[in-house]
């Protein structure tokens, strides 16, 4: 198994899911134990001082004027955890929490934070276990660290919270008796150290960056199928064209477009055809799909910037240097993360409007609502009402969430970023797309059967034909609802994806730029 080496190794997205999902082991080196025990040493050595430092001993917040001395060190570390851990709502999907935990490890195994070596063994613990605390999803301000739901996370630290374990939630005390642990004593800065931070809003965005890529990469490949079955002109994947406005983006998706149809017997059978250019939703795929790209690009920027920085408070450069800064504050994510947000949901109103067209019977060869037998049977057209339902949702989703601030701590912290819920929001977003792409996949694949005896590209007639052993065309109304949700599944699964992508490995076609694209 590949090994990663926290606090030394640069973390990209796709390792640290790796790491989540066990196909790669994180550990502590030699070079990270060692700075672990200076930074240790360092506050054990401020403590010992008496020197005044925020959160060593200080009180917290609006209260960091007020002097704590030093047997009650320990507690105070403690109480921080119990008297932060306020979250509300809906628990955080485990696999969330645990990327919370990993990322947290990474971050206080570079030296900066203070925290003893046996805190760091015991999370890993508990990731390597996959024994995953519980953590409501309510309660952050995204600004002074994910506060509450970090509180949460690291309860089981001091024997309490609950915990994921054998399908169900159980006390971390019935965990530690039935594993034979017991519970850490926290000392100086610790409790801080662990509840400051930007894991929340970090963890959140890296799986959204995952599935926005999926997303991405599954749009183009369905938008080659519904071009393909309304007879969508080839030419505005022109690398000419965009050679001459060179986002990235573009670039991308006009290259991915044209290889994806390349071959095609229903692209050659209408060539000479009298239609002059297609509606914006199909011709217009580069500079729509390829924008939200640009975006994701940005995401990818600044997330991995994030997940290899050190972002709890304050820092430990040395005994005689500690700095109180403000790099908990979530403002630089929670910025990319909104603008992700209205990149995934225009993939999502393109999409619908490429249904729309296929339902509209406009195109030769292609039935109004995608079925011979209309009238008797209302065919394709209440799908698409669903899609413009979520397209609609996404929109009103859409509202920047770091456009907004609320003091808190009595005005100390009176900027905060709301990432956390700008992060949440960008993973609702990419659930109705998900939906949306679901459904242009199942239009797709049935105006795509219109076109027989033709052909369409290797690719696609093999995506094709793994959509159909899944999803029967239809000739009479049935439950679509159904349908629709295994075309959905096929997309969150990445089926698409994989089938497309072995395909033109097969066919020497280089459809996908890894080092630029890709999640490492």
């Amino acid at each position: 198994m590949p090994i990663f080496n926290y606090g030394i190794d640069h973390l990209t997205p796709g390792v640290a899911i790796d790491i989540a999902e066990g196909r790669t082991q994180g550990v502590l080196n030699e070079e990270a134990t060692q700075k672990i025990l200076a930074s240790r040493q360092n506050v054990l050595d401020i403590t010992e001082q008496e020197r005044i430092v925020y959160g060593v001993n200080t009180g917290f917040g609006s209260l960091c004027t007020t002097i704590i001395n030093k047997a009650d060190a320990g507690k105070l570390q403690e109480n921080i955890l119990r008297s932060h851990s306020v979250g509300v709502g809906a628990e955080t999907p485990l696999d969330v929490a645990k990327l919370m935990m990993i990322l947290k490890v990474h971050a206080l195994s570079k030296g900066y934070s203070g925290v003893a070596l046996e805190t760091l063994e015991r999370i890993i613990w508990h990731i390597e276990q996959d024994f995953i605390p519980y953590v409501p999803q309510q309660g952050s301000v995204g600004a002074s660290g994910d506060l509450a739901p970090l509180a949460h996370l690291f309860l089981p630290l001091i024997g309490e919270g609950k915990i994921w374990k054998d399908e169900q939630w159980i006390t971390t005390r019935e965990l530690f008796q039935s594993e034979n642990k017991d519970s850490l004593n926290l000392g100086p800065k610790e409790g801080l150290a662990l509840i400051n931070g930007t894991q929340f809003i970090a963890a959140y965005a890296l799986k959204g960056f995952v599935r926005m890529s999926n997303c991405l990469d599954s749009a183009d490949i369905i938008g080659a199928m519904s071009l393909e079955a309304l007879k969508g002109s080839m030419k505005p994947f022109d690398s000419e064209l965009h050679q001459i406005r060179p986002y990235k983006g573009s670039i991308y998706v006009a290259d991915r477009l044209e290889k994806l149809v390349t071959g095609s017997e229903i692209i050659n059978s209408h060539q000479n055809c009298s239609r002059v250019q297609d509606p914006y939703s199909l011709r217009c795929m580069p500079q729509v799909h390829g924008a939200s790209r640009n975006a994701w690009l940005h995401l990818k920027e600044i997330l991995t910037i994030e997940i290899n920085s050190v972002t709890d408070n304050p820092i430990i450069c040395s005994v005689d240097k500690t700095i109180s800064g403000g790099n908990f504050h979530g403002q630089p994510m929670a910025m990319p993360i909104d603008y992700a947000s209205l990149a995934s949901a225009e993939i999502g109103n393109i999409s619908d409007r490429r249904v729309y067209l296929m339902l509209e019977g406009d195109v030769e060869g292609l039935p109004a609502l995608l079925m011979n037998n209309t009238g008797l049977n209302s065919g394709f057209m209440i799908p698409q009402y669903t899609s413009a339902a979520l397209v609609s949702e996404n929109k009103g989703l859409c509202f920047p969430s770091s456009a907004d601030s609320v003091p808190t701590s009595l005005g100390q912290e009176d900027h905060v970023s709301m990432g956390s819920i700008g992060g949440r929001k960008l993973n609702t977003i990419l659930d109705n797309l998900e939906n949306i792409l679901g459904i242009e996949l199942f239009c797709a694949a049935q105006g795509f059967d219109f076109r027989k005896p033709l052909k369409s590209s290797a690719i696609l007639e093999e995506v094709h034909a793994h959509i159909r052993q899944q999803i029967t065309f239809a000739t009479e109304d049935r439950i679509f609802g159904d349908d629709m949700a295994i075309a959905t599944d096929i997309i969150r699964n990445k089926e698409i994806v994989s089938v497309a992508n072995e395909a033109a490995d097969r066919h020497n076609i280089n459809l996908y730029n890894h080092e630029v694209f890709g999640i490492y």
